[in-house]
């Protein structure tokens, strides 16, 4: 059991680390799968900063994952921009992962410059819950610029990034997502990923690479762990940083 001179300085530890990510606007947005809200530092997902969300173009597992994002951030009732190439975003898909309809803004652009700088402008709306942008190339000084933008707004920033190979450093979490095989007898009808946690400030990867990994279900409108999965050892517990 853990004794009350523990849980103080874990609140503790957690506001700092709140302190020290999350601008004046220091919200947090649960995911809503309880396992994965207690592994990340805030028990939740820190608006008012940048986070990646990376994976294949070709199983959407990344776009839907990102969809249940945006649908968290913006149960305030505040809209979310979904900056994309291409027209290709399928409305009924999106609504069925929460995003409603009437809460989301598309802007298309093509060039990568001209997605980045729509992302930047729109991070100073703060009439937004989120500015979402589907982007490959990005500099550091770029990534900075956005972390910047997030942080004075307290609107969130999310990066999703189809087969990039430059990392951003200053994402504050950054996700690997790509669809997992359901079991036999569901024949895959409710939707199942592969979630790996890649990078957490504050949180030490393992020699897998990741921070942490589940296997999770788009099940009855909401995110769960999926049950065989949910207990076993080999999923450890995140290792925190000495500093």
């Amino acid at each position: 059991m853990t004794s009350p001179k523990l849980a103080r300085l874990e609140a503790l530890r957690r506001q700092l680390m709140t302190e020290a990510v999350l601008g004046p606007a220091s919200a947090v947005a649960a995911l809503g799968a309880p396992a994965i809200d207690a592994a990340l530092p805030w028990h939740g997902l820190p608006c008012g900063a940048v986070h990646e969300v990376a994976g294949s173009a070709l199983d959407g597992a990344a776009t839907g994952f990102c969809s249940v994002l945006l649908a968290r951030l913006a149960a305030d009732g505040r809209s979310v921009l979904w900056v994309c190439p291409q027209d290709d975003l399928y409305g009924p898909g999106l609504v069925r992962f929460g995003l409603a309809a009437e809460r989301l803004i598309l802007v298309r652009a093509h060039r990568p410059a001209e997605i980045l700088w729509v992302i930047e402008e729109a991070l100073r709306c703060r009439g937004l819950a989120a500015v979402l942008g589907e982007v490959d190339a990005l500099s550091l000084a770029a990534a900075r610029r956005l972390q910047l933008a997030a942080r004075k707004s307290g609107v969130t920033a999310l990066l999703l990034r189809h087969g990039a190979k430059a990392p951003v450093t200053t994402a504050v979490t950054r996700w690997h997502v790509a669809t997992a095989p359901g079991p036999k007898q569901e024949a895959n009808l409710a939707p199942r990923w592969r979630v790996d946690l890649v990078r957490c400030r504050g949180l030490l990867h393992g020699e897998e690479g990741y921070v942490s990994r589940w296997h999770v279900a788009w099940e009855a409108d909401r995110l769960a762990v999926a049950p065989d999965l949910r207990d076993r050892q080999a999923l450890a517990a995140p290792r925190r940083m000495a500093r």
